[in-house]
């Protein structure tokens, strides 16, 4: 076959291909309309099925809607009627009650017309039987001037007169039962006073003693506490003045001193070192300058702490200060403080009862016995009514506080009505029972006495009384004391003590004298 044939045989055998092609695509076409269309008549009822469903439960929702609505309006509409009857319930009862006050006021208003008739008439009779009396009056004055000769004037003045004479002699009788009614019931009356005073001031009696007890976690710390050789607890007791007594006593060590403030300075400092663990000689003499530091801070918060409790304003600082170290000081072995606390309630009390300023009596109350506190060794030779009131004239207080301070022993006069107050309860603090103890006071007044004797000789730094005043232990300045001269003053003390004092059993003087070389590595 030639070439022209077989491209003509081959175009139709592709065009054949592409009619058969062609045909193929059309039947697929076909058949996927048909399935479309099913499809979308499916879709359509779905869609019909859903929207009827829809439209039903929104007709549903809309009902329930409304009768909630109406059910709503429906118990608003019944609130309102309630309401409206209520109202209407009480209109009612009010046009009732204003109907009754009317019908009460008219009938009142007839009651007092009747009334007003009555009394006009009685104003008339009234007036009649005046002018009647009045005549008959004046006829009576004309038959008793004619009887007596006198007239109207005259008579009244001489009836004056006699009056006079007999209400002044009245008057001078009550007075005079007055006067002695007085006289008998000032005393009964006095003593009326001071029992309520002391009834309605309640005190604890407070005894400070001179010994104190040192709590201890375990026994091994009292080896410590002595030290080596013991120059731990020498060291302390000469620092002190405080004698320290380790005995068998489990966990405890005892603090024998008769001043209470060296007594509390030894307790805080052996707190203080305990609780540390460092104890040594340099160590206790550092802790002890700073524990005496701190007492005396908490002796002023003391006094202030005692004149706020008081309601005492205005106080110098100084006062405040003297206050505070009555903390530790005793009289007659009743604690100072505490009594001027006493006395100053009583005072205020008393003051208040007989009419007097209460603030002024409770302020001279509390500075009474701020004199029995010196600051100096001069200071003690003055009597501490005087020295206080000095020191009260010196910062600033009342004449009438002064006064009444000087005054309360009677060393000068009184002038003011506050002074016998003080006096007064003074004694009553002083002489309730269980106040105060003599023993315990001639007692500290031997161990104060034995330490200044000590201080009578020269060179001697410091002194001690101990163990209950059988032991008078001095310190002495080196420089100035040699060892024989030491050993010189320890006898001519004990000859002192001997020839001055009286004392039971026997007293021991120990003479120390102690020096240092101090140097410093740097």
């Amino acid at each position: 076959m030639d070439t022209t044939t077989i491209l003509i045989a081959g175009a139709i055998g592709l065009l054949i291909g592409f009619v058969i092609a062609k045909f193929l695509e059309k039947g697929k076409a076909s058949k996927t309309m048909a399935n479309a269309k099913k499809e979308a008549a499916v879709l359509l009822k779905n869609a019909e099925t859903e929207g009827e469903n829809i439209k039903k439960d929104k007709i549903f929702q809309a009902k329930e809607k409304f009768l909630e609505l109406k059910a709503e309006h429906e118990k608003v509409i019944i609130n309102k009627e309630k309401k409206i009857s209520e109202s209407e319930k009480r209109t009612r009862d009010k046009e009732s009650q204003v109907s009754s006050e009317l019908a009460r006021n008219k009938k009142l208003n007839e009651q007092l017309e009747g009334k007003i008739r009555d009394l006009d008439h009685k104003v008339e009779l009234y007036e009649k039987k005046q002018t009647e009396l009045e005549k008959l009056h004046k006829s009576q004055v004309q038959q008793l001037e004619v009887i007596s000769g006198l007239s109207a004037e005259e008579a009244t003045n001489q009836l004056l007169e006699s009056l006079k004479e007999t209400a002044k002699s009245d008057a001078m009788a009550f007075m005079q039962s007055t006067l002695e009614e007085a006289k008998l019931t000032a005393q009964q009356e006095a003593k009326k006073i001071v029992i309520n005073t002391i009834q309605r001031i309640g005190t604890e009696e407070a005894v400070e003693n001179c010994v104190s007890v040192f709590n201890l976690e375990s026994d091994d710390v009292k080896g410590r506490i002595i030290g080596r050789e013991g120059r731990n607890i020498r060291a302390l007791e000469s620092v002190t003045g405080v004698e320290i007594i380790v005995d068998d006593t489990p966990e405890a060590i005892i603090l024998s001193c008769f001043d209470s403030v060296r007594r509390e300075v030894a307790r805080l400092s052996l707190h203080k070192l305990v609780t540390d663990g460092r104890i040594h000689p340099a160590r206790i003499e550092e802790v002890v300058r700073k524990t005496e530091k701190q007492i005396e801070q908490e002796i002023v918060e003391i006094g202030k702490r005692t004149v706020i409790d008081l309601g005492i304003h205005g106080l110098h600082p100084e006062l405040i200060k003297a206050v505070g170290r009555m903390k530790y000081r005793s009289s007659y072995g009743q604690n100072l403080l505490q009594h001027s606390r006493e006395v100053a309630k009583l005072c205020g009390v008393m003051a208040a009862e007989l009419g007097l300023n209460p603030k002024i009596a409770k302020r001279a109350g509390l500075l009474h016995d701020i004199g029995k506190v010196p600051n100096t060794e001069t200071e003690l030779e003055t009597p501490h009514a005087i020295l206080g009131m000095q020191w009260a004239e010196k910062y600033g207080e009342k004449p009438e506080v002064c006064n009444a301070i000087g005054a309360h022993h009677d060393e000068i006069e009184m002038t003011t009505l506050i002074s016998p107050i003080i006096q007064v309860c003074d004694a009553i603090s002083g002489a309730r029972p269980g106040a105060r103890r003599q023993v315990l006071d001639s007692y500290i007044q031997r161990l104060k006495d034995l330490e200044d004797i000590a201080f009578g000789f020269g060179g001697v730094q410091k002194a001690y009384a101990i163990q209950a005043g059988r032991e008078l232990r001095v310190i002495v300045e080196s420089e100035k004391v040699s060892d024989e001269k030491a050993a010189q003053l320890s006898f001519e003390i004990s000859q002192k003590i001997q020839t001055d004092m009286t004392y039971p059993g026997q007293v021991k003087v120990t003479v120390i004298r102690e020096t240092r070389a101090v140097n410093v590595a740097k």
